[in-house]
């Protein structure tokens, strides 16, 4: 029985969970904007009292790996790097959007979901683009993940075959434009480290561990610095 600690920042939600076998015993979670940098480390001191008070040893850590945030993902990828050195144990990583599918599964609960149902996790990536993949029900996946740009005629050829549930942070803003009858929308679904669990579990058991020292996020899309309007001036003046 495997002790897996859980961490996912790839999007405006912070969260942390501690699993054992599996399930999900202790979780930490703040759904309010992007304060990764200041909430991780206060959620793992919670967590590690709780470890100490019930003489628990920890055998992984595992990360959500993107797509998502690019300093999101740096922070949380980071910090399990430091607490897999420190502890001396194995690096997990968990695809972020599996670990969405995962969430929109459980708030289903298998309702009208067949054989033939596809689930589509969109992370939001500006404008109308977003980082995106297809699994089926058993988490298979059936499209490689992809930025894409969604426009009227968006994975037509998918939903003229199959009822497809669309969630994420990146649904929401796709609502007006894939407007197929196959198209299915779900609302307020996050990546959480709690549903991370069976996923870090199943990696854990595989030993699908990730060398510590070179493991890096899958960002989609190189990270692009947003200069203000005022230091472009600024610049211009210094010329």
């Amino acid at each position: 029985m495997a002790t897996i600690i859980s961490i996912e920042t790839s999007t405006e939600v912070c969260s942390v969970a501690l699993s054992q076998n599996g399930k999900n015993v202790w979780e930490k979670k703040n759904m309010e904007g992007q304060n990764h940098s200041t909430l991780l480390a206060p959620f793992l001191q919670e967590m590690q009292s709780y470890i100490k008070e019930n003489n628990l040893k920890v055998d992984a850590v595992a990360v959500s790996s993107g797509p998502g945030s690019y300093t999101g993902l740096r922070i949380g990828v980071s910090t399990a790097k430091g607490l897999c050195y420190g502890m001396d144990i194995p690096l997990l990583s968990i695809d972020t959007l599996k670990v969405i599918t995962m969430s929109a599964l459980h708030t289903l609960n298998n309702a009208n979901i067949n054989d033939e149902t596809y689930f589509c996790p969109m992370i939001d990536a500006r404008r109308m683009e977003v980082y995106t993949a297809f699994y089926d029900k058993n988490l298979n996946q059936i499209r490689d993940t992809s930025a894409d740009i969604i426009e009227e005629n968006s994975y037509k050829e998918i939903l003229d075959k199959h009822i497809v549930y669309f969630f994420g942070n990146g649904a929401n803003k796709c609502k007006k434009t894939i407007t197929h009858p196959n198209a299915r929308f779900l609302d307020d679904i996050t990546p959480l480290a709690s549903e991370m669990c069976q996923l870090a579990e199943k990696a854990y058991n595989d030993k699908d561990f990730k060398d510590v020292a070179y493991f890096e996020p899958a960002y989609l899309k190189e990270f692009v610095a947003i200069v203000g309007k005022n230091k472009v001036l600024e610049l211009e003046n210094q010329k």
